[in-house]
């Protein structure tokens, strides 16, 4: 990993894929919120919990080989 020079602000890269997987967090959260609305899912805050990890080490993934 390392960081990212921004007009002397050093930015790490991690903080970068994890705004990423956020914002796609985010996208799907429009469509997994009518699943919690019909009660397919128990605990929401849990399971994007899960989803927001699983994605943040695809991002993470994705990164390094690129």
């Amino acid at each position: 990993m390392g960081e990212l020079n921004i007009y002397g602000v050093y930015v790490p890269i991690l903080l970068i894929q994890a705004v990423i997987a956020y914002g796609i967090l985010k996208v799907l959260m429009k469509w997994l919120d009518r699943l919690v609305a019909n009660d397919w899912i128990i605990m929401p805050n849990l399971f994007y919990l899960c989803i927001y990890l699983l994605l943040l080490g695809v991002v993470h993934w994705v990164c390094l080989f690129l």
